[in-house]
């Protein structure tokens, strides 16, 4: 085999290495857990929910709207509140918001270290927010929580940051996993939302954790899909037109969402009082919403499935989606603790389902799914995720052309409108900016050989330092243009490199007038291949804290092929800026 063939096969498609068969076996710990913990929290729920609405220690399913509390039910949130906020003064303010961006801040910010703390405190809180009336969903929290758990889990062990936030992906993607049966939807989540990345090293794992939490769920929760419903036909191009238009309007809705989110946030900010009472204000308002239409407390999954049935229609509709929206906003705003995933299900459901009693071709519940789909990608700003999530809600296959027409005109309406989503909103205001747009690195596919510079700068080990700063002090072009000069042997061969701070040093020594430059300069060399990736040699740079490399032949590493500095690695990302910003014809 040539010389030739031997280098092309040290580069791979990916850079995933063997450690990636350890955190998939820790991956599978942690699924089976968060699958356990997915469990404890609906069961908390269920049975706060009959505590504090029916007066019974019961985990039967139970839903806020069917108690017979009259007007008392106003206090019921409030109490859940008041506890709530006293957890988040004296436990943790972390428990406070609806969990993913939480998470986020984790993963880019907190090195992917959670507290056991948080992964007790957090279903704690949520549950009593649910339980006691909260319109939130229990996705958020579990994220939170299952994070919590990777990443506990993680720092038992000698592990990177990377594999860190590996793990703790994994357990939030199992958590969503057993809790809603959509294993596929997990990992698009933590993919578009958490990872911030697509690499073997952290999709694989990921995937496992969520796929044993999808199996352990059958003998804990149940088979799903949660929301069974009549497979529709396969749709036609005027329905497709049409669910785009639907997801028009819920990008729309998204944005107005997110505002007003922030809107009741900002007006939370200037209360006069501290932020720990906040819940129990803002859970008044969730109290009342609950008098006036009771289908806006707790979690609302038998709303969900009405709307998808097709079970609720007209003014019913306007006073669900309006009610359901200032409840949430107000709640969410006052710094509880809920999830976001559910009250979008039900707000884009209404919206999809009043557009649908106008629209002349499906039915009702048809475009209740698409308003669902729709209202998730646009204010989640996660298309894939929602598409496939509504597919494994319901088993309707013959809907993924629809959904995604409605999830990609959602989430164009919300890019154009709005800077960023409900959820990175929150890290923005906290001082934190992420974006979210991935894309391969050109430090990653450029090769070295495609930036060096091949007339790299050389002198001889024998000339003196003294001639070497004549040369730059009068102008020496070849010279000037580098930090750094490469000096080769009497049969040109690299032995050593000299730079402008190694001439200043020696300079300083008494002996700088009979120094030569590889005296003066350094012998122990970090060199680059010109067929190897930019990001290795970079890897390089940064290891061994220069800002130059020379390049040299792989079978002989005395043979300069070219010279890589900064200037050469910047010139990467320059022609990625050409690409995107210089608009040319032909």
């Amino acid at each position: 085999m040539n010389h030739k063939t031997d280098v092309q096969d040290t580069l791979a498609d990916f850079s995933t290495n063997n450690r990636v068969l350890l955190l998939s076996a820790m991956a599978l710990v942690i699924g089976a857990i968060s699958a356990l913990v997915a469990d404890m929290l609906l069961w908390l729920i269920a049975v706060i929910t009959n505590l504090a609405f029916y007066h019974r220690f019961s985990a039967a399913t139970a839903m806020p709207q069917g108690n017979h509390l009259g007007y008392w039910v106003v206090l019921v949130p409030v109490v859940g509140a008041l506890i709530i906020g006293f957890m988040a003064r004296f436990g943790s303010e972390k428990i406070r918001g609806h969990g993913i961006p939480e998470a986020l801040e984790a993963i880019l910010l907190g090195r992917s270290r959670i507290s056991a703390k948080i992964a007790i405190l957090k279903p704690l809180s949520s549950a009593i927010s649910i339980g006691t009336g909260g319109p939130f969903g229990a996705e958020g929290p579990i994220i939170m929580t299952g994070g919590a758990l990777g990443s506990i889990f993680a720092q038992q062990f000698h592990l990177s940051a990377a594999e860190r936030k590996t793990l703790l992906v994994a357990g939030a993607a199992a958590g969503m996993s057993a809790v809603f049966a959509t294993p596929v939807a997990a990992v698009l989540l933590a993919v578009e939302l958490l990872l911030f990345e697509w690499k073997p090293r952290s999709f694989i794992p990921v995937a496992v954790a969520s796929i044993v939490a999808s199996v352990l769920r059958v003998p804990l929760l149940g088979i799903g899909p949660i929301f069974p419903v009549i497979a529709h036909a396969p749709v036609s191009g005027t329905e497709l037109a049409i669910a785009a238009g639907i997801g028009v309007l819920a990008g729309f809705g998204s944005g107005l969402l997110t505002l007003l989110v922030y809107a009741f946030e900002d007006l939370f900010e200037k209360l006069p009082f501290h932020w720990m009472w906040w819940p129990a204000i803002g859970a008044i308002f969730v109290g009342i919403g609950g008098i006036i239409e009771p289908r806006v407390l707790g979690v609302g999954y038998d709303t969900i499935h009405s709307l998808l049935r097709g079970e609720l229609i007209g003014a019913v509709i306007i006073g669900l989606l309006v009610a359901k929206a200032l409840v949430w906003a107000i709640a969410l705003g006052s710094g509880t603790s809920g999830g976001v995933l559910a009250p979008l299900l039900i707000m884009g459901g209404a919206l999809g389902a009043l557009a649908g009693s106008w629209i002349p071709v499906g039915d009702v519940g048809l475009w209740a799914l698409i308003g669902m789909a729709a209202m998730m990608a646009g204010t989640m700003r996660a298309p894939l995720t929602a598409m496939v999530f509504a597919v494994e809600l319901t088993r309707d296959f013959n809907l993924f052309p629809a959904l995604l027409s409605g999830c990609v005109a959602a989430l164009a309406v919300t890019v154009l409108l709005m800077r960023r989503s409900i959820l990175t909103e929150k890290l923005a205001r906290r001082g934190h900016h992420i974006t979210r747009e991935y894309s391969i690195d050109p430090f990653e596919f450029a090769r070295v050989g495609d930036v060096m510079d091949k007339d790299a700068p050389v002198i001889a080990a024998s000339m003196q330092l003294s001639e070497l700063s004549d040369r730059i002090a009068d102008g020496d072009a070849k010279l000037n243009r580098r930090q750094g000069t490469l000096i080769i042997d009497e049969s040109n061969k690299l032995v050593g490199i000299i730079t402008r701070a190694d001439i200043v040093r020696a300079l300083r020594h008494d002996r700088a007038a009979d120094m030569t430059v590889l005296e003066a300069g350094s012998t122990e060399l970090t060199v680059a291949f010109a067929d190897e990736p930019l990001h290795a040699a970079l890897t390089k740079m940064l290891d061994q804290d220069v800002g130059r490399l020379p390049v040299v032949e792989r079978s002989d590493h005395t043979t300069i092929v070219g010279y890589l500095g900064r200037a050469a690695i910047l010139s990467a990302r320059m022609k990625i800026h050409e690409e995107e910003n210089i608009r040319q014809k032909g």
